[in-house]
């Protein structure tokens, strides 16, 4: 295991766990506020679910994700800061949504249940990294590393298992956080996603060899029976 590559691993989620809260509590007002314990806590979860199996079980997919080489397509930096951006705008609204009380209705049942959506959907983003020694974190072919398709675990039912659990976690932060205005702001994510899952998909149907065969099997992108 490379030390170095774990301390930076650790030291960039912890990271990314502390903005978090700064942009949920600070405009909130407050840190007595469960919901945004909650998304802190299915982040942390994630992210250490997706380190112990990176660093167990595909080293090299570590130096992948924390230096990936030159290659990225400029449509998929495009994207990504967007979407980055959107979901800092998303705590700073929900934030700002619970200090001033901008949205009401919701009940605590509900939120409950979109923290177990949110959950469920950040499962299935390390089960998609146990079955993808390729899961990194742009698009590009990794003829490097001896790029091949991946087809088992959730690959098994649609292509891109890792983009519907992130869907799922986009939808189910605002309601968890009592935020219609951040839900909004959500639903712009999704369609990023969305529109980067199909970009994605093009560019492995050309580039990557075996995958417009196993496109042929597995039918659906995100959604089984749907698309």
């Amino acid at each position: 295991m490379n030390k170095k590559l774990l301390l930076r691993y650790l030291f960039s989620s912890v990271l990314s766990l502390i903005g978090g809260g700064v942009f949920l509590f600070g405009p909130a007002g407050r840190i007595d506020w469960w919901p945004a314990w909650g998304v802190l806590g299915v982040n942390a979860f994630m992210m250490a679910a997706m380190g112990l199996i990176i660093f167990r079980r595909y080293p090299d997919l570590a130096a992948e994700r924390l230096s990936p080489p030159k290659g990225a397509k400029r449509w998929d930096l495009a994207i990504n800061s967007g979407i980055r951006l959107i979901q800092l705008a998303r705590y700073i609204v929900a934030g700002l949504d619970q200090r001033y009380g901008w949205s009401s209705g919701f009940l605590v049942e509900i939120q409950i249940v979109a923290l177990a959506i949110s959950f469920l959907g950040y499962c299935i983003i390390p089960w998609a990294v146990a079955n993808n020694k390729f899961f990194s974190q742009i698009v590009r072919i990794q003829s490097d590393r001896g790029h091949s398709v991946a087809a088992s675990g959730p690959y098994r039912f649609v292509r891109h298992p890792s983009y519907l659990g992130m869907i799922a976690f986009e939808l189910a932060v605002p309601i968890m956080l009592a935020s219609w205005w951040s839900l909004l702001i959500s639903i712009a994510s999704v369609l990023l996603i969305t529109d980067r899952t199909a970009l994605e998909d093009r560019t492995l149907q050309a580039e990557l060899s075996g995958y417009a065969d196993y496109a042929q099997r597995v039918r659906y992108r995100l959604v089984p029976g749907i698309w």
